[in-house]
């Protein structure tokens, strides 16, 4: 089946991220797939050959066996649409004869909302400690602020654009800048290399996420970086009554459907900025009251 993976990948990269550069796509086929089933023809594959496969993952890594059965499941329609003689209902069938995982899906440790003004505060000015403090101002993942590139932002506007490329999602988006994280730039000013915000050790490469895992270490603490974002998710909703629709426009997250996304014309930005305004106060000890929002769209 090696050959049908590896036209199937070929076809779908136009569609992922990065080109599926990264592996994320096909890296569970093949880690997990390809060194059992790979020289076995793919009209020979069947719902055993599959439990077999992935019985040794299936509880132990259960998020990655997921993957792997979903990727493999593609394949083999694609085997089909070449004109092989596949059976398409082998995965179905395989994960009947693996049974319900055991595994448990556990949360990002995050930081409970009412406990981050003295963590930011705590935390100085260098640039792995900068670059900190603006994820937790802005709700960003750790890539998009590590990878921030001074082109990406507006001064004049006090927005911050990232491209499509580097979001999840795969659709730019825009950050409303707090003073609180503007001033946050000009300290890390100093620091710019090639144009990165905040640059690493090593020459055109940005800041690496380790620096974080050893400054959490370092201070015992058990949260991690990412769980900021569910820090500020939790503030919103606890402290605000800002629309769903907008608080969940505040993590770059798409909920809506196909239907309702192409009729939504805005991103909602400027009442964004006046809820990370609010949370930049938060950040820095200020009281948390209750943010009231008229029923309009702006």
């Amino acid at each position: 089946m090696q050959q049908v993976f590896e036209e199937c990948f070929e076809v779908r990269k136009a569609q992922l991220k990065h080109d599926g550069k990264p592996g994320r796509w096909d890296g569970p086929v093949r880690n997990h797939v390809l060194p059992k089933l790979g020289r076995v023809p793919i009209e020979e594959i069947d719902q055993r050959d599959i439990r077999a496969t992935l019985a040794p993952i299936w509880h132990e890594k259960a998020d990655t066996a997921l993957k792997a059965m979903s990727r493999l499941g593609i394949v083999i329609k694609h085997g089909a649409a070449m004109g092989l003689d596949v059976d398409l209902q082998a995965v179905d069938k395989a994960r009947a004869l693996l049974g319900k995982q055991r595994h448990v899906v556990q949360n990002v440790p995050s930081m409970p909302w009412q406990d981050v003004p003295e963590f930011y505060q705590s935390l100085g000015e260098g640039v792995t400690e900068l670059a900190l403090r603006f994820l937790i101002l802005t709700g960003c993942r750790s890539s998009e602020v590590r990878g921030c590139h001074i082109n990406e932002i507006d001064f004049s506007t006090a927005v911050w654009e990232i491209p499509g490329e580097r979001m999840k999602g795969g659709t730019s988006h825009r950050v409303p800048l707090s003073s609180e994280a503007l001033r946050v730039l000009e300290l890390a000013a100093p620091f710019e290399r090639d144009g990165m915000v905040f640059p690493g050790t090593k020459p055109g490469k940005p800041l690496s996420d380790m620096t974080w895992t050893a400054l959490f270490k370092r201070r015992k603490i058990d949260a991690r970086p990412h769980g900021f974002r569910s820090s500020l998710r939790t503030w919103l909703a606890e402290t605000t009554d800002a629309p769903r629709e907008v608080a969940e426009a505040c993590l770059a997250h798409v909920n809506a459907g196909k239907v309702e996304a192409a009729y939504r014309r805005t991103d909602f930005l400027e009442r964004r900025r006046a809820l990370m305004e609010r949370w930049g106060g938060h950040c820095l000890g200020g009281v948390a009251g209750v943010i009231r929002f008229q029923n309009t769209v702006n």
